[in-house]
């Protein structure tokens, strides 16, 4: 269903369709649920390999292994998981009702319903995984679904389309594909609640316009996700993990760590040891080696370049890890080495913008509570990552900072645990989703109250009286 160049119209008629059909159908049952959930894991297992391809290309070249790894099994997985929970998290919530009403028979609980049609718009950098990692939270809780997906990655995105289209009524759920017209007529339409991952600059442009249609929304941006590495850290231990996540996907990563507090006497010996970690991985070299992937287009590769340029000319010390020494500058598409930027100075572009490519500033501190008010200083992070078995020195880092999400000796892999919610805060988002918390952030909780047969409240209506008075008056009290 192509609506390019129709802006509006097209997505309009789908998401009044989608709508109908929510009302008309009702609430879906576990097992129109299940239903749903099993077409998207049917979809992938099948067609996973096709998927890989797709990224590859849209890529220039991308890890089908990794691609494997996080977009299709990720996937999976967060689909088997809600299958496997949605009946428990479907049954009403009770809650305690005011004494004494409850000794006389009133009810109160939580009941969770369906918001309607959720408006999923999805990023490139994981396109397989941003998309259907939130249906599963959305099929869960009951909902309909019109994703639009990047058009950074094309190819990825039209067979998405296609694919979705085989396995799901335009009722159920549809892919909208287009440009950037297309996305912000998407972020216009009066949905039922709209799931945003991306850059935090498109983010105000989403939030304005779903505050015409007072739409509600979850807010899944990104942002300078910090490391501190604890002088009781193993260090060669933490640079294999650090390295590890800062060249997956290419650093193209939200939750990617963006830069690394080292301790000063350690500095030198965590370059060596990064060092070591990204030879190791990447033994063969990196520029024809089909386990690291490029950077996405020109574009973020002139950024992602320009950041270390700007390092250089405002002298910080730059370190390359290229286990072969190849020459980057004549290559078929945007591969960029893991590059290493020692004590960077704040007015460097590096350490202004998020990076989302395999550059890593290396910060040298004396003391954690430096490392800590440098934090706390610039906007809160989406992921934070702790190294060291110092218990005093994490129970400090982690009651002293404010982050979505934490890993605690190793990078990123919170958000691989399907039982915790996965968000940011303030700069790098609002609300969460993933297992339950998904289920919750897609329904609507209703409070339902079922007063007592008694007429013992009576007395609470006028005439008011002394009893009545009394009543009110023992309430009235510290």
């Amino acid at each position: 269903m192509a609506l390019d160049g129709t802006p509006g119209s097209g997505m309009s008629g789908l998401l009044a369709r989608q709508k109908a059909a929510h009302l008309r159908d009702g609430i879906p049952s576990a097992a129109r649920r299940t239903e749903w959930l099993d077409k998207a894991i049917d979809l992938l297992v099948t067609h996973g390999s096709a998927l890989n391809d797709a990224m590859c290309a849209d890529f220039g070249h991308r890890s089908k292994d990794q691609s494997n790894l996080t977009d299709i099994a990720g996937s999976i997985g967060a689909l088997k998981f809600a299958k496997a929970n949605l009946a428990k998290w479907m049954k009403p919530e009770k809650r305690k009702v005011e004494f004494p009403l409850g000794l006389l028979g009133a009810k109160a609980e939580l009941q969770f319903q369906p918001k309607g049609v959720i408006g999923v718009i999805s990023p490139w950098n994981f396109p397989v995984n941003l998309t259907f990692t939130p249906l599963a939270g959305v099929f869960a809780a009951g909902n309909r679904c019109m994703i639009k997906p990047s058009e950074f990655t094309e190819a990825t995105s039209e067979l998405m389309k296609e694919l979705i289209a085989k396995y799901y009524s335009p009722e159920e759920c549809v892919v909208v594909t287009g440009g950037p017209d297309i996305g912000a007529e998407f972020t216009k339409l009066p949905f039922d609640h709209i799931l945003f991952t991306g850059a935090t600059s498109i983010a105000y442009h989403v939030m304005r316009a779903a505050a015409d249609n007072l739409v509600p929304l979850t807010l899944e941006l990104g942002g300078k996700s910090p490391v501190i590495l604890g002088r009781s850290a193993d260090l060669q231990k933490a640079a294999n993990r650090i390295m590890a996540g800062k060249t997956l996907n290419a650093g193209q990563i939200c939750l990617a760590p963006d830069y690394a507090f080292v301790p000063k006497d350690k500095t030198g010996e965590f370059v060596a040891a990064a060092t070591r970690a990204v030879e190791t991985m990447y033994a063969s070299g990196l520029k024809d080696n089909d386990d690291y992937t490029s950077v996405i287009n020109q574009r973020h590769y002139d950024r992602i370049t320009g950041y270390v340029e700007d390092a250089r000319a405002k002298g910080a010390e730059i370190i390359e890890i290229n286990p072969k020494g190849e020459n980057f500058a004549q290559q078929p598409h945007h591969k960029i080495p893991p590059t290493l930027i020692i004590d960077p100075t704040d007015d460097m572009k590096v350490m202004q913008d998020e990076i989302f490519g395999p550059i890593l500033p290396v910060k040298s501190y004396g003391d954690a509570k430096d490392a800590v008010a440098y934090i706390n200083a610039h906007p809160r992070p989406l992921g934070l990552y702790y190294f060291g078995e110092d218990q005093a020195e994490k129970s400090f880092v982690l009651n002293n900072t404010t982050s979505g999400g934490v890993t605690v000796n190793d990078v990123i892999f919170h958000v691989a645990q399907e039982d915790l919610p996965f968000g940011g805060v303030g700069p790098s988002g609002m609300g969460a989703y993933h297992g339950r918390e998904g289920f919750y952030e897609f329904s609507h909780k209703k409070a339902v109250y079922t007063q007592a047969k008694s007429e013992i409240l009576a007395m609470m209506r006028p005439p008011y009286g002394d009893k009545f008075r009394a009543q009110v008056q023992g309430r009235v009290k510290k």
